[in-house]
């Protein structure tokens, strides 16, 4: 068996203009933009009004929010491109203290369906429990934080990690599940050298 090679087509100005022209006029584009512009809004302009912010957040507006009345953001937080911060629809919150970054891709929610209870899984009803984010706490893009995970004062969180549980501050936390592999050191920066 040998290996046929194949190139991606390139289609030739006229096509490409006849494309956008048809796209223009194209009714289910607008449709579908108006879907965009409805989900936009129930799942960021609605929910970021419900959140108690601290001074001078910095938030994505292609982050996701859900349930804002139960996410508390301190001061300078920091939500990177498409997070998804779901507290819980009853009592499960989300708090971050002070100077926390979230990098892209990272996914939070204080409630979890359950699996046990019969089928189907989404007619089930949910556990929750409160995720709380220390002061100056990172995690880096693609983290999952599940419910009941807290993460001390100074946690930093690898790429990928899957996390849950308590953690004591300043520690480095990476893997599925995740697991302390460091404790972070601060320099003071503030002595001469």
């Amino acid at each position: 068996m040998t290996d046929e090679m194949v190139h991606k087509a390139r289609p030739s100005t006229l096509s490409r203009l006849k494309r956008l022209l048809m796209s223009a006029f194209d009714p289910r584009a607008y449709a579908h933009a108006l879907k965009v512009v409805n989900y936009y809004n129930y799942m960021h302009v609605q929910e970021r009004r419900k959140i108690t912010l601290g001074a001078a957040p910095r938030i994505s507006p292609v982050a996701t929010f859900a349930n804002g009345q139960n996410i508390t953001l301190g001061d300078r937080v920091h939500i990177g491109a498409h997070c998804y911060i779901w507290a819980g629809p009853g009592k499960g919150r989300i708090v971050m203290g002070d100077d926390c970054l979230l990098g892209p891709n990272v996914m939070m929610t204080a409630a979890n369906y359950r699996f046990r209870d019969g089928h189907p899984v989404t007619e089930q009803a949910m556990t929750e429990a409160d995720i709380i984010l220390g002061r100056d706490v990172w995690l880096a893009t693609s983290v999952v934080v599940l419910p009941g995970t807290r993460l001390g004062d100074g946690c930093v969180v690898g790429a990928g990690a899957v996390v849950r549980g308590e953690f004591p501050p300043m520690s480095i936390i990476a893997g599925n599940p995740g697991k302390i592999v460091g404790t972070r050191e601060i320099k003071n920066t503030s002595a001469s050298d």
